[in-house]
């Protein structure tokens, strides 16, 4: 059993887990989230997006909280709405990256994450989620230090590529994917996770492990959930995730995060 009046921080992934399928955040959460600030609760977003698509996420939670973004490479104070961290890619190994990888994978392409923006390969299946992006060969690209690499290829599935990633970089970087809709992965500088992002955040505020409750729904989540004390997974979780905690909650449609969050408010006095 979860020892709710342990609980200090409560860490929680976006996409698929707070967010509902149609990207927004529910009254029912919306309240869950306020109800954890006034019981004096720290409450961290982690999420794989850039802090460029925190805006609406931070207009419905009241600019509260820290958001790490990119998968741990990005640090984001939600309240004052700028970057406060940064773990970036070495160029030299993003490179070895990129020359590995269209070795293992050919006909992939790569888009960039930088601290200026979005940048791809002409074609880039990530190209659909921006809007505009420059474009170049990502040599080129690697001009400015990535704080996160995507390849993605048009024939392989997110599970497959990553499958051939961590045997391909996986001694130079962290690969992970967020959405098995996506033919994509993504690549963070090795050693940056969500939960070595989130290790630091709270060695920083005098929080332990065991103090952490964490929320996530993909395999970008499951080094956070295996690090936090109590780590819950969203129904609709995939199933590396699902096989990996110890408690599930209803779906992110069904409010899952706001239950469980709900019952904890519940047990303070």
């Amino acid at each position: 059993m979860i020892d709710c009046n342990r609980i200090r921080l409560v860490a929680t992934d976006l996409d698929g887990t707070l967010l509902r399928t149609d990207e927004t955040v529910s009254i029912r959460s919306r309240d869950a989230l306020a109800g954890l600030e006034r019981a004096g609760i720290d409450l961290v977003f982690v999420t794989a997006r850039p802090p460029r698509w925190m805006g609406p996420i931070a207009d419905v939670t009241g600019h509260h909280g820290i958001a790490i973004c990119a998968n741990g490479a990005i640090t984001y104070d939600m309240a004052a709405e700028r970057v406060i961290g940064l773990c970036p890619l070495p160029t030299d190994c993003a490179l070895e990256i990129v020359r590995r990888l269209r070795l293992a994978v050919p006909g992939g392409s790569f888009a960039v994450e930088t601290a200026e923006g979005f940048a791809c390969e002409p074609g880039h299946l990530q190209d659909e989620w921006e809007s505009d992006p420059p474009t170049a060969d990502v040599l080129v690209l690697l001009g400015a230090p990535a704080l996160k690499l995507l390849f993605g290829h048009p024939d392989r599935t997110a599970d497959d590529l990553l499958t051939v990633a961590r045997e391909a970089i996986g001694d130079l970087a962290e690969p992970t994917h967020s959405n098995p809709a996506r033919s994509v992965i993504e690549i963070s500088a090795l050693g940056v996770s969500k939960a070595t992002t989130l290790a630091r955040l709270c060695e920083s505020r005098g929080i332990a492990s065991a103090e952490v409750l964490a929320f996530g729904d993909m395999p970008n989540d499951l080094p956070m959930l295996t690090w936090a004390g109590a780590a819950i997974a969203v129904a609709n979780a995939h199933p590396q995730v699902l096989s990996a905690v110890t408690y599930v909650t209803a779906s992110n449609d069904d409010d899952g995060v706001a239950l469980v969050l709900e019952r904890i408010l519940a047990s303070r006095p």
